[in-house]
């Protein structure tokens, strides 16, 4: 019997998180008459809604998690295929996937996300946190839990430690301060009083993405599909989640700075060693012997031990490229990630790639840097079709405005946090000076001058500057001459810049 031939498309996307759906979208728009083919892993995709450019680089949407089907009724010529790439033939221009089918592409985009980095692999007592199953098993643990480790000090941490109630949380950190992957030590000192106050009724209103669930029902899933790892969580995930542990209180968090975990034991490996595991740190007291049995204990590299129910491991991701690597040369960057030019090309002929997955290998602008955030998944997402498209017209293509300036609004401890340029004045080195303002409770202002000119700017609470100092930073004014009076509240400031 004559093997059917491969499926064959002129465009194809991998990877149903932000990046790939925002692509596939773009390029159902740019070419009508063409199957806009999209494969991903899992039976849901993230779309963006409600879409609104609030200032020149800082956008507002929300991240839908929808039914594969929603989104081929909306674009009725994409095309989407739930199965995960076994291998990819660059050089033939094909796809193999799990269900044993082929696929032929002109033009290709690989979009499929990063994965969660574990501190230990295989160890049942260790929870990552990387999308919607793994954030409601999460959830069903902490309904059980006591006391919880939470290890890492990115943004998926600052937001579980603020959200947990009712349950000790050991937060163990390498840096000195928290949220070191988005604030310096002052704006550290800042939110950290917000642990230990009781949560507000309301939750601050904050021009960001949110993420929302479509649809409460869900499908039941094979083994398989739940080993799988999905489109990455995003900002507002623990929403509709309900994160309370077994005791009646707000927030009880110890952190434990400048330390890593050194080794993890189970209950029956402890015992036998006789050592003493320590009760959760009364205020300003040295902690004391814990008579407490745990399921797990872990050592931390500053001697002390806690035990514990279960541990969160939330130390970042490693973009998802050991799919596409047998068989094809990818040049990576240091970070693992593909490396693709100003145009989103890889290092290979008519493969492109975008969000989490890619490291951008361009010379960026003096104010711009890559992080793997839902904001620029989205624009890069976008700009890659954007790049697909011009060069199947045989166009020329100016990198997009987006790429000019980091800018990205999000929300920790229920302050509205705005990021701009190189806020925590990365690759400045020390020609640099800060300038401060700070209201205990309200506000916390950075920016960062270099040479008189403002380079970037943390802005913590509704502080109204964003607009003004993205304009400062885009324009490169030398701001020498106002001085202190920059940040004076007495002085409004963007008097000085109608």
């Amino acid at each position: 019997m004559a093997v059917a031939p491969a499926a064959r498309s002129r465009f194809a996307v991998v990877g149903g998180g932000i990046a790939g759906v925002t692509c596939a979208e773009r390029l159902s728009v740019e070419f009508p008459l063409e199957d806009i083919l999209l494969i991903t892993a899992s039976p849901v995709i993230k779309a963006v809604t409600n879409f609104k450019q609030v200032s020149k680089t800082l956008e507002e949407f929300d991240v839908e998690e929808q039914p594969s089907s929603v989104l081929e009724k909306r674009y009725p010529n994409i095309k989407v295929i739930e199965s995960g790439i076994t291998q990819l033939k660059s050089k033939e221009h094909k796809m193999f996937t799990e269900d044993g089918k082929e696929y032929g592409y002109e033009k290709l985009c690989l979009c499929a996300g990063a994965k969660p980095k574990l501190i230990f692999e295989g160890n049942p007592y260790i929870l990552g946190i990387r999308d919607t199953d793994s954030a409601q098993e999460f959830q069903k643990h902490l309904a059980k839990a006591k006391r919880i480790v939470v290890v890492g000090n990115g943004g998926i941490a600052l937001e579980l430690v603020y959200e947990i109630e009712g349950c000790e949380v050991i937060w163990a950190i390498k840096d000195k301060a928290i949220g070191n992957t988005f604030f310096d030590a002052g704006a550290a000192e800042f939110l950290i009083p917000k642990l230990s106050a009781e949560k507000p009724e309301t939750a601050t209103a904050c021009k960001r993405t949110k993420y929302t669930t479509g649809g409460s029902e869900k499908e039941e899933r094979s083994d398989t599909a739940a080993d799988r790892f999905g489109s990455a969580l995003g900002p507002d995930w623990h929403e509709g989640l309900h994160l309370k542990g077994t005791k009646e209180f707000s927030h009880k968090v110890h952190i434990e700075t400048l330390c890593e975990i050194k080794r993890i034991y189970l209950q029956q490996e402890f015992i036998p060693l006789q050592q003493a595991s320590l009760s959760f740190p009364k205020e300003k007291q040295n902690a004391q012997p814990d008579r407490a049995l745990w399921p797990v204990y872990v050592e931390l590299t500053n001697g002390k031990i806690y035990g514990c129910d279960f541990i969160v491991s939330a130390t970042g991701v490693v973009p998802n490229v050991k799919p596409f690597l047998d068989g094809n040369d990818f040049a990576l960057g240091e970070d693992g990630g593909l490396k693709v030019d100003e145009h989103m090309h890889t290092s290979l002929p008519d493969i492109y790639a975008a969000g989490d997955i890619c490291s951008a290998s361009w010379e960026p602008s003096r104010v711009w840097q890559q992080m793997r955030l839902w904001t620029q998944a989205r624009q890069m997402g976008w700009y890659a079709a954007r790049c697909m498209a011009a060069d199947s017209f045989g166009e020329s293509i100016e990198m997009d405005f987006s790429f000019e300036l980091f800018a990205h609004v999000t929300k920790f401890f229920n302050y509205k946090v705005v990021l701009l340029g190189k806020y925590n004045a990365q690759g400045l080195g020390s020609d640099h000076e800060l300038m401060l303002r700070c209201t205990k409770g309200q506000e916390y202002v950075k920016v960062v001058i270099q040479n008189g000119r403002m380079m970037g700017a943390v802005l913590i609470g509704e502080t109204d500057l964003e607009e003004t100092f993205e304009n400062l930073i885009l324009n490169q004014m030398d701001l020498s001459a106002y001085g202190e009076d920059l940040l004076n509240p007495n002085v409004d400031i963007e008097d000085y810049f109608d």
